[in-house]
Parts: structure tokens; sequence; C-alpha cells
């Protein structure tokens, strides 16, 4: 299983493609070197690029819906891919092109299919409204190989509750990428913001750490 190097993957929306790299610095120099680019604006693609020669954080793209965008994804320089859901057209090309493809499942035979294709690494979306953690823990227990990644609707209030199950692999979320922080080039707010939440996700998984 491929994995990040943190408890923390940033889902950012982002307008303008010049506020790219002032994002990445204020990520890394808070903590976190990676940033889920969603493809929902028309300057994601463009965002992608310019943090791509970057060896300093782990860019990928999000909101993948089909094999399409994952090409573009991939050849704007996107290291890994996230996806909502997952069709077999889209699991097929990401085999073929040897991507790293982070599918989203919410149910036993979702997460059982994703499986049968090798893929155990998965997003739980959306987290809040499919389960939240009770559903995490109980698609678990069958399936112990698999490792989720919730996100939607999680934030500083309920991280410890998803990062204190060992299924949990990290978390996604926005709440330390503000869209509209991103747009009024508050980078300085958001390095701050970062800082608050790894040093809160070091605490969550220090203390689960400690009693398990």
């Amino acid at each position: 299983m491929r994995q990040f190097g943190s408890q923390l993957v940033p889902v950012v929306v982002i307008d303008n493609a010049q506020d790219a790299n002032p994002l990445a610095d204020a990520l890394v120099a808070g903590g976190l070197p990676v940033a889920e680019i969603t493809l929902r604006t028309p300057a994601s693609l463009e965002a992608i690029r310019a943090l791509a020669h970057r060896e300093d954080i782990l860019v990928g793209a999000g909101t993948v819906l089909g094999a399409a965008q994952l090409e573009g994804a991939l050849a704007a320089g996107a290291r890994f891919a996230v996806s909502p859901g997952f069709t077999p057209a889209l699991l097929q090309r990401a085999a073929e092109l040897h991507a790293w493809l982070i599918p989203g499942a919410t149910t036993a035979a979702e997460v059982q299919q994703l499986l049968e294709w090798g893929l155990d690494l998965i997003k739980f979306f959306p987290a809040a409204t499919a389960g939240g953690p009770g559903a995490i823990k109980a698609l678990a227990a069958p399936f112990r190989q698999a490792r989720f990644i919730p996100t939607g609707g999680v934030n500083a209030d309920n991280l410890a509750e998803y990062l204190s199950l060992p299924s949990v692999s990290q978390v996604g979320g926005s709440w330390m990428v503000p869209r509209s922080a991103i747009a009024a080039g508050d980078f300085d707010g958001i390095q701050t913001l970062v800082r608050q939440a790894v040093a809160l996700a070091d605490q969550i998984v220090g203390a689960a750490g400690g009693t398990q």
C-alpha cells in the first residue's frame, strides 16, 4: 500500500493557479507537505502543473470522475488521484497507467470490489452522511486489510473520532485550507490553521497509540 507522510490530506479548491505556490509554501511551513487539488475549477490543472516540479510537496488531484480526467491530471503532474466513487472503466485505466488511485466507497459491496482490484486504500465519502466513524468501524471488521481516508464533514471538532480508529489511515478535509482564505491571499492564516491541525492530529494519534 502506498502511503502519505502525514495523518491529514488537505482538500484544496483553488480558483487562481497563481495561488498554488504560496499555498504550497504555507502547507510546507505548517508541517503538511501534501495537497489534493480538486478538479472543480478551471484553474485546477494549471495549479497542479505549477506544483508538479516541487520536491517538497506531494501534489495530487481530487474529484477525479473518469478516465479522461485521470489522464489529464497525471499529464499535469499529479502523483496521486482521488475519486469520490469509482467505475470499472476508471479502475481499469488506473491499472493500465499504474496510477496511484484512491477511489471512494461507503458500502461493503463497494469495498469488496475495490479489494478484488487490489486497492486497499479507500476514500470514505461523504463521511458525515454515510455513517461516520461507526460505519467505518463496521466495515473494518470484515475487511481487515482495508484502510480508509474519511472525507466530507471532517473537521477539528470530530477529528479524534476518526483518527482514533485503527482502520483510518488519514483523514481528508478542507478546514485548514479554506477556499475563501486562499482566494483572499491569507496564506499566513492558512499556515496557522495547518500548524494547529497537524498538532491536533499528532496529539490524537499519540494518545491512541498509548491506549491501544
